[in-house]
């Protein structure tokens, strides 16, 4: 309760993390290190976690679209504490008429309100998981109760730490249209040959975490916030059409009694290709099954070690292609499945994006530990799970594809097999903190496309793509530290604002050395384990050395945008000004000296004074054009210029949006050459309104600009230069930068032809 509190303050009151100073240390905002997660941000001695195996038996009924299943779980009660009942989620119950979901939601009708829109406000759909059974091992009925998206049971006996207890549970449900109502998983129609396209998640009861932070996690699923699940073994029997192909989390165990002889060369194959994929499902195949459908079944079995979830797609429609990644000696299959729909550009992108995933999220982390990485073709989705992931990107009929669908279709595979690594392998808990698995991987996806492609048009990642959000109206925000189910603007909060974050602390705070140093030792403290938000903080500030704490407070507890401006600069050099430098600048002050009253009336009222009626009075302070001819003359010979000197710069920046950022300072010089400096956020701890600087040059500066390499975010660039410079409106951007929609790869197919 205690932490819950902590975090509606964060919520409601993201002001008040700024009235104690910007550079306070988080303190209390952050839970007290104790001995299962230390103040260094690495697991503590005692840490401990849950673990829950699964035998699961499902049944995929393709002429009602609907899923069958029965499992035994093994629960493993590796905690200290004593349980005297277990909660299970059961996500399909989203879907109940009665849904919370649904009541949470407002609604409102548009000019034009689409069917699907429709049918989300008014649910119709007979969804949510119907429970048959709960028993324990040998058939005798177990006492539960289902609340809403959670279900408890009763435990015969408490379970003591170091006990397991096995059980079963008999379901069904029928699967949900993804494309009408929305959702994770679901099934796709394609009229034109009456087939069905499944990708199919969270479709049995699963086990809620207990772990040291929340006891049970058991909020409820409203949608938004995903999923929280410990790690356990895996095996599965799926039985579906005999013409269907099946991907799934794991590896297939029945490979040569449910591939044919074909398939099972072509695979055996693939297995030896490390640079092009083998196809080993054709297009010409899958156009065939099509065709010919069949309703007898098979069935599938897979198995998998040391995994937190488990997903799987079915379909005759399906081509599969793949080719073999090579990490620490041992042989990982990058692979994919897609319907004719979604080639030419499936075949020749998406395996080799998996592929290309695997190598730098490696890279930048830790090996890849599992068997197999799919990425499955279904139409307007991206959603991962172990192993396994479902991917949006579709062609035009005649096979063409825009520019926009070509990068969509590859970030979306890059984002979601990435995710295997955060939260599927770092197993942060998503159902409270969205940003632990959408956040870091966005950023990890945004380095993964600069090695794609120089130029490569990431929507995520570079501080200049964040500014839109930044600017946003304060009451139109809430800090990244929020609940996944109170976040306003979801994407760009959980997603772009810390892939951003984070980005800037690589390229500007830290340094990208420091920072991957510090960012792989978190991800190898915390895989295969559940870290919260502190252990990420306090890991990166004890593997760099750097006091992060300002950074987390503003970025992460806050929602105030960067904005400095250039306030004010004033030049001094070493350099004695020559005699006419002096007496010109004598004069201008004289003439920009505001008058006095008495003075300009006296101009008028005077006539003549005494000294211009009398010009022998004038001497060489009154002669002033000849005064400074003959100042000129005596003093040409007075200073010599000194060698080396030194141009100096004071220069005023003020803190207009209140993020108190590093202050990074371009200057231009009039030799055409260019230098910069930047000084550290700390610079603002005294004063976070306003701070004064001297800069010493040994050039003489034409311009000086803040952020010139657009490292900050800035959301007010007009006031980052001075002299001051134009710059162009929103509109004019606009204009000019109107996105491409059209698909000239279509055109020039059309003009192509005789």
């Amino acid at each position: 309760m205690h932490n819950m509190f902590r975090i509606l303050l964060l919520v409601i009151f993201p002001a008040l993390l700024f009235a104690q100073g910007k550079f306070e240390q988080l303190g209390s905002l952050l839970p007290t290190p104790n001995t299962y997660r230390s103040a260094s941000g690495a697991p503590g001695h005692e840490y401990w976690q849950q673990r829950a195996d699964y035998n699961i038996k499902v049944t995929l009924d393709d002429q009602k679209q609907q899923i069958t299943g029965e499992e035994t779980i093994t629960y493993f009660n590796n905690s200290p504490d004593v349980l005297k009942y277990l909660w299970l989620q059961l996500d399909q119950n989203r879907r109940a008429k009665d849904s919370d979901t649904y009541k949470v939601s407002q609604s409102e009708f548009g000019e034009n309100t689409s069917e699907a829109s429709l049918q989300r406000m008014t649910p119709d759909f007979e969804g949510g998981h119907n429970i048959t059974s709960v028993t324990d091992v040998a058939g005798k009925d177990l006492s539960y109760f289902v609340q809403k998206t959670m279900m408890r049971i009763e435990l015969p006996l408490p379970l003591a730490k170091g006990q397991s207890y096995s059980f079963k549970i008999k379901w069904w449900y029928n699967i949900n249209d993804r494309l009408k109502i929305g959702g994770r998983s679901g099934y796709e129609y394609f009229p034109k040959d009456d087939n069905y396209l499944y990708t199919i998640a969270q479709f049995f009861p699963r086990m809620c975490v207990y772990d040291d932070v929340t006891g049970w996690q058991n909020k409820q699923f409203l949608g938004s916030g995903e999923f929280t699940l410990s790690f356990g073994n895996y095996t599965v029997e799926i039985t579906v059409p005999e013409d269907h192909l099946v991907a799934a989390t794991g590896e297939l165990q029945n490979m040569t009694q449910v591939l044919t002889k074909n398939q099972l060369s072509r695979y055996n194959e693939a297995k030896k290709a490390t640079e092009q994929p083998v196809i080993i499902a054709t297009q010409d195949e899958a156009i065939q099954r099509e065709k010919t459908k069949t309703y007898k079944t098979k069935t599938w079995k897979f198995k998998a070690d040391n995994v937190r979830d488990f997903a799987f797609a079915s379909s005759r429609k399906f081509i599969w292609d793949a080719m073999a990644v090579n990490q620490g000696g041992r042989t990982i299959m990058a692979m994919s499945m897609y319907p004719k729909e979604g080639n030419p550009l499936w075949e020749k992108y998406s395996t080799k994006s998996v592929a290309h995933t695997l190598k730098w999220y490696s890279h930048y982390t830790f090996e890849y530990p599992y068997p197999v990485a799919w990425s499955i073709n279904s139409d307007r989705i991206g959603m991962e799970y172990p192993m396994i992931c479902f991917n949006g990107g579709r062609c035009e009929e005649d096979g063409t594809y825009t520019e926009r669908t070509k990068y969509g279709t590859i970030s979306v595979i890059i984002h979601e097999v990435g995710h295997n690594y955060f939260p599927m392998i770092v197993n942060s808990d998503e159902r409270q903190w969205t940003w632990m698995d959408e956040g870091l991987n966005s950023f990890l996806q945004y380095l993964a496309e600069c090695q794609w492609q120089r130029d490569y048009p990431s929507r995520r990642g570079p501080a200049e793509n964040i500014v839109s959000y930044m600017s946003s109206a304060q009451e139109d925000l809430t800090p990244i530290m929020s609940n996944s189910e109170n976040i306003k603007q979801f994407g760009n909060n959980a997603y772009g604002k810390p892939a951003t974050a984070l980005n800037i602390m690589r390229e500007t705070i830290l340094g990208r050395e420091l920072f991957d140093y510090a960012f792989k030792e978190y991800a190898n403290r915390w895989k295969f384990k559940s870290p919260t938000p502190a252990d990420f903080f306090r890991t990166m500030e004890d593997a760099s050395s750097v006091d992060l704490d300002w950074f987390w407070r503003a970025w992460f507890f806050g929602t105030q945008p960067v904005d400095m401006s250039i306030a004010n600069v004033k030049y001094f050099s070493e350099l004695a000004p020559t005699p006419e430098e002096t007496y010109n600048s004598v004069l201008k002050e004289r003439e920009e000296k505001a008058q006095y009253i008495s003075d300009l009336r006296n101009k008028e009222e005077i006539k003549q004074t005494y000294i211009e009626m009398d010009t022998s009075l004038v001497d060489f302070y009154n002669r002033y054009d000849a005064a400074k001819e003959e100042y000129m003359v005596a003093n040409k010979n007075a200073t010599e210029p000194k060698k080396d000197a030194k141009h100096f710069y004071e220069i005023t920046v003020e803190n207009i949006g209140g993020n108190p950022m590093p202050v990074i300072i371009g200057f231009e010089m009039e030799d055409g050459s260019f230098e910069k400096d930047v000084l550290p956020a700390e610079i603002w701890r005294f004063d976070d309104k306003s701070i004064t600087k001297v800069f010493a040059k040994t050039k003489k500066v034409k311009r000086i600009v803040l952020d010139p390499n657009l490292e900050t975010a800035d959301i007010d660039k007009s006031n980052n230069a001075f002299p001051r410079s134009k710059e162009i409106s929103r509109f004019e951007t606009f204009k000019n930068n109107r996105p491409d929609v059209s698909n000239p790869m279509q055109r020039a197919q059309r003009e192509s032809r005789p």
